[in-house]
């Protein structure tokens, strides 16, 4: 199971490269159709219900929904939680291989991981399907059956930072009428981050950074136009890797080189991960080794864009600065 994850990984970041090279069409973001009632306009008026509602998603589709769905199938473990966040444990019936947060999603009828059972899907029957635009252009044709079931799929957008995070939450709260809890998480997720960098205003040193998401000898990480940067850039720290674009492969050499104050271990389906880390030939000499700053963060609240990621942003803080949160 472990080497499975560890393929899965690869393929995501795969994907992640594939998509930063996209076209427009992937970068519009979810917009209320003109021609039906907005979300500001039923706020206003005190309206109830929003529907029926027009939506535009990630990849240029259009769907509208004529009532709340009942019956939700999610395919990625990051719309999983923000619809479980949206108090819609009754309403999912199908989620993906990997979702395993929170723990009542295991609860759930699972629908595939990469390659999804798209008859298991449509025997479900439900109202909408949640896709996910870093996944689509391996599965286009999956989602065009579901389509052409007349089941309604809506591709969420792959959210490069926070903002558009936010916007996510925002959209599948219209969509699933949950409009309130979508902005009580929004505020709550902001709040968090307020904390975080408040805490950070009197750091004097900036530290230097080394983000490893997966082991040698293919060791990847992130650099620039990736949500880790973002977070990197946040807490006031110098990732080593933003010389290069998106995830890819640093020798071990060239990362002794760079000589980082600390180095994150992003990934848990080695047990001795991080041990691992200061066991590597020729480290020794590294600041990050010598100071015994290797610190291993769950991937998932760093790169899961919903709920949790306001988490995952205190747990890099405190992974590079924890003499900070220790006052």
């Amino acid at each position: 199971m472990k080497k499975i994850w560890k393929l899965w990984l690869l393929s995501i970041v795969a994907v992640f490269l594939l998509a930063a090279c996209g076209g427009n069409a992937t970068e519009e973001k979810p917009k209320v159709d003109e021609t039906e009632t907005s979300q500001e306009e039923n706020k206003d008026a005190g309206a109830e219900e929003a529907y029926p509602i027009t939506l535009t998603d990630a990849v240029g589709n259009e769907i509208t929904l004529e009532k709340a769905p009942e019956k939700i199938v999610s395919m990625m473990p990051s719309n999983t939680e923000i619809l479980f966040a949206l108090d819609l444990a009754d309403e999912i019936v199908g989620v993906s291989d990997f979702d395993d947060y929170p723990a009542e999603a295991a609860e759930k009828e699972r629908i595939g991981g990469q390659e999804f059972n798209v008859e298991a899907i449509i025997a479900l029957d439900p109202d909408i399907v949640f896709g996910h635009e870093s996944a689509f252009g391996l599965s286009e044709e999956g989602y065009q059956q579901i389509s052409d079931a007349g089941i309604p799929v809506f591709v969420v957008k792959n959210a490069a930072d926070f903002d558009e995070t936010y916007k996510t939450i925002e959209t599948i709260g219209l969509l699933t009428d949950k409009q309130e809890e979508a902005e009580q998480i929004i505020s709550t997720m902001k709040e968090k981050v307020e904390e975080v960098l408040t805490k950070l205003e009197n750091v004097e040193e900036e530290k230097t950074v080394f983000v490893e998401t997966s082991p040698a000898p293919e060791i990847y990480t992130p650099g620039q136009n990736t949500f880790m940067q973002e977070m990197l850039d946040m807490v006031g720290a110098k990732n080593i890797a933003d010389d290069q674009e998106g995830w890819f492969v640093m020798e071990p050499e060239e990362l002794v080189d760079r000589n980082p104050d600390v180095i994150i271990v992003m990934y848990d389906y080695i047990d001795t991960a991080v041990e691992d880390v200061y066991a590597r030939d020729g480290f020794d000499t590294i600041t990050a080794i010598k100071e015994e700053q290797v610190i291993q963060v769950d991937e998932n609240i760093t790169s899961r864009t919903g709920p949790r990621l306001a988490e995952g942003l205190e747990a890099i803080a405190k992974a590079i600065y924890p003499e900070v949160f220790s006052e």
